[in-house]
């Protein structure tokens, strides 16, 4: 072996390191190792994809999960492809789902869309990322272009997927154009000729499908990394804006800083892994610590200032750090604020508020949380469906109704 083929065979093994960390599948390892290899051997980098529907204006930090991984490719010299699904979301993906998707208005698509490639430029360096637009090609494709598409396809491997052979099998609609959106996905990754294509876990069957039209265009298969999908900070449903348990990444720096502070502190290693810059090392070593006897909390303090410098600056972080402490932990609190220990968690937020008597009944708790006045640990809430796992919570309603609620599975 040449010395630079034991150069490239060390940086290949270290990348796949990096790019294995936190995933939950890759697809194929040996295939994406030589792929590696060959671009190093060539100079030509990598074609990295990553599509995102605009269904919701906002990008969270469930998000950034895939972005963090796509910004370690970009790093690594690859080129990384943003893909706004802009005529994919006409159809709306139906993975994961249980209903039809009720199809976006291309108004409110292309209003979404506005935000969507500032906001991953928050974690993607916008200097080396290419942009495109499905609708490109998609418009393009016609009548007779979509049949053909779909010629390339069979029914018996759309209704492998697991979404459709449940929905299938209980009896529930589906409806043709779903089946549609997996050939649209893959077909995607024909256009743009993509090497490795990532997701969250429940698009592995669209990513898969991307492999197989290649095949039948004659191209050379992508690999496929699937991310988990990060849980919200309700410790129980995927992160969604629609669930309430999101933290956004425009949010200011003292909700944001409140919403990471209100994780549990088992969840906060998960947060770790998929969210923050540290090494594994380094993550290793704090989780060793608190086993030893350091508070979980202070490890906490870390995330949660590592996310805020990230998406405005340390300075902001160091002031959210002191709003925190001396609204939490300073004694600006009110003095002998009830404590009261609540069972049945999970248990919706609007139940707790009335159960710890902060509001006499739930449609006063509805609209105290519709007016912004109800905080938990600091955070405002603005979801009235949120969920409250077990833990120990600094509940607010207006400016002097407080508890600190435990509550108990």
């Amino acid at each position: 072996m040449s010395d630079s083929s034991a150069s490239f065979s060390s940086q290949v093994k270290s990348d796949l390191e990096t790019i294995k960390r936190g995933c939950d599948e890759l697809l194929v390892e040996a295939e994406l190792s030589a792929k590696l290899e060959k671009s190093y051997a060539s100079g030509q980098p990598l074609r990295i994809k990553l599509g995102l529907d605009p269904t919701a204006p906002d990008i969270h930090l469930g998000h950034t999960v895939v972005l963090n991984k796509m910004r370690q490719l970009q790093d690594m010299g690859h080129t990384v492809i943003f893909l706004i699904g802009d005529f994919t979301a006409l159809i709306g993906d139906p993975s994961g789902r249980n209903t039809t998707r009720p199809p976006l208005t291309a108004e409110q698509i292309q209003e979404n869309a506005k935000t969507y490639y500032e906001q991953a430029s928050m974690v993607l360096d916008p200097s080396k990322t290419e942009i495109q637009y499905n609708s490109k090609w998609c418009d393009q494709l016609g009548t007779r272009g979509l049949i053909q598409l779909a010629s390339r396809y069979t029914v018996a491997q759309i209704i492998e997927r697991d979404d459709f052979t449940r929905r299938f099998s209980a009896g529930q609609p589906i409806s043709i154009h779903e089946f549609i959106y997996p050939l649209l996905q893959g077909y995607d990754s024909v256009e743009l000729k993509a090497d490795l294509e990532l997701g969250g876990t429940d698009q592995k069957f669209n990513l898969l499908v991307g492999r197989e039209l290649q095949k039948e265009y004659g191209q050379q298969p992508q690999c496929v990394l699937t991310m988990p999908l990060l849980e919200g900070t309700d410790g129980h449903e995927k992160m969604s804006k629609s669930k309430g348990n999101y933290i956004g990444i425009t949010e200011d720096a003292n909700s944001m800083f409140g919403k990471v502070m209100s994780i549990s502190d088992s969840l906060m290693w998960r947060y770790f892994e998929l969210l923050s810059h540290k090494s594994m090392q380094e993550i290793n070593s704090l989780l060793q610590q608190t086993k030893e006897g350091l508070n979980p909390r202070d490890v906490k303090v870390m995330l949660a200032q590592e996310i805020v410098a990230r998406f405005h600056n340390k300075k902001a972080a160091d002031m959210a750090l002191e709003q925190f402490n001396s609204q939490f932990r300073d004694g600006e609190l009110p003095q002998n604020i009830p404590d009261i220990t609540i069972g049945g968690a999970p248990a919706r937020l609007l139940s707790v508020l009335r159960e710890a008597q902060l509001v006499s009944s739930a449609s006063e708790a509805q609209r105290n949380v519709e007016q912004g006045g109800v905080r938990v640990d600091g955070a405002r809430v603005e979801d009235k469906a949120l969920r409250l796992e077990a833990g120990t919570y600094i509940l607010q309603v207006g400016k002097r109704r407080f508890a600190k609620v435990t509550l108990t599975s």
